[in-house]
């Protein structure tokens, strides 16, 4: 069994208070980090510089037919802020890609608020729909944002641009809230699998993606699959699996060897698939206990490599090894 970062002792202390104080600690070090990427992953600085470069004044700004108050539009003017960093327009939403979540974040409402008076922009926000806003729901969405941008815009005695980014930093907050509420049991397989997809979207290794984001087929002829059982695969271009990773978020010690036992299960398959294949365990290590690691050891052939999911959210070293066994 190789642990790949050498030097790092997994420790299974009995202390009952050094045990709570480890897995809080790890709860706030994943939850920072599940934070952190969500604000790549919903590109709120992206999305803001593609829409400063929008020539604003070409487009026609009917107040009425947009539903914006005339003291709201006035006071962007008079402070000198480009009209289309405050107010949404349908040629904005429809023109630029995930444009949608922008206007969202100044108006500050949740995704679940717009579902709920019939305007679904979930798919468009993520980028998930392929395909541009329709003009009828880009003019819906337009109107509804814009009369609650107004009225922020109206309370506010002094207008500052800087507050454009409190506000949607707000809402992103309480998006990824959400999010971390939902499915915080797979938060951790979540963090590594936004850990390579950003590094190969950054290296421009991907040749195409599929609608769901679960497959890439890179430049090379591979294929990176998010998937389960196992939870991130990589295949050769005759879909020959390379590489294998289980990813086991739980931190309670009562049901690691359970979770352990699925991991094996899942691994021994693309062994068997392929006896050259590599495979990787990663997991919490707040979670191992002495039998862990006698479990970890009676499987050396099943498993060739196992982290802990703390080296991978503290250590770049960690993901680089990861990054390594990919060769992206």
């Amino acid at each position: 069994m190789t642990y790949i970062l050498e030097g790092s002792e997994v420790t299974t202390s009995s202390d009952d208070s050094q045990n709570t104080r480890e897995s809080w600690l790890v709860d706030q070090i994943t939850k920072s980090e599940f934070f952190h990427q969500k604000l790549h992953d919903y590109g709120l600085l992206e999305i803001a510089y593609a829409i400063e470069t929008v020539q604003g004044e070409n487009l026609e700004w009917n107040l009425d037919t947009l539903n914006i108050s005339k003291l709201a539009w006035n006071k962007v003017i008079h402070h000198g802020i480009p009209p289309v960093l405050a107010f949404a327009h349908p040629h904005v939403l429809i023109s630029i890609k995930r444009s949608i979540g922008y206007y969202r974040g100044l108006a500050m409402v949740s995704l679940k608020s717009m579902s709920n008076i019939g305007l679904s922009i979930e798919r468009f926000e993520t980028g998930q729909n392929k395909h541009p806003l329709e003009e009828d729901k880009a003019w819906a969405t337009a109107r509804h944002l814009n009369e609650l941008i107004s009225r922020l815009i109206e309370s506010d005695e002094e207008l500052d641009l800087r507050e454009f980014d409190l506000w949607r930093g707000t809402t992103a907050g309480s998006t990824a809230q959400g999010s971390w509420q939902n499915r915080k049991g797979g938060i951790a397989e979540e963090l590594v699998k936004g850990f390579i997809r950003r590094r190969i979207r950054e290296r421009r290794l991907i040749s195409k993606e599929n609608d769901t984001d679960s497959q890439a087929l890179l430049k090379d002829g591979r294929t990176l699959a998010y998937m389960s059982e196992p939870d991130i695969a990589l295949y050769d271009e005759n879909h020959q699996i390379l590489v294998a990773i289980e990813i086991k978020g739980g931190i309670d010690k009562a049901g690691v060897l359970e979770r352990i036992g699925a991991a094996i299960k899942s691994l021994s398959r693309a062994k068997q698939e392929n006896p050259a294949a590599i495979t990787l365990l990663i997991m919490y290590k707040v979670s191992m206990t002495y039998q862990t690691l006698e479990e970890l050891e009676a499987h050396r052939d099943e498993i060739d490599y196992w982290l802990t999911i703390e080296d991978v959210l503290n250590r770049d070293s960690a993901r680089q090894e990861i990054f390594k066994l990919f060769n992206i």
